[in-house]
């Protein structure tokens, strides 16, 4: 999948079955959370920012690589 340099938002990610599913399996309890629907907006590039102080930088960055091969 094309990322865009990582400047896709996350609302075509979400919109795009294939990469939703990759988010559903990673992060699936996060899925229903208030916040995701706020992040609609937000750029991959920023939305890994700011999962940095929540999650590992290996996570983020096996979940890019992941979208990348879609």
């Amino acid at each position: 999948m094309d990322l865009r340099n990582q400047n896709i938002t996350v609302g075509e990610l979400l919109d795009n079955p294939k990469s939703r599913a990759v988010f559903q399996r990673r992060f699936g309890k996060f899925m229903n959370h208030p916040m995701v629907k706020a992040a609609r907006s937000l750029t991959l590039k920023q939305l890994a920012e700011m999962a940095s102080v929540y999650l590992p930088k290996k996570t983020i960055d096996d979940t890019i690589r992941e979208l990348q091969r879609l």
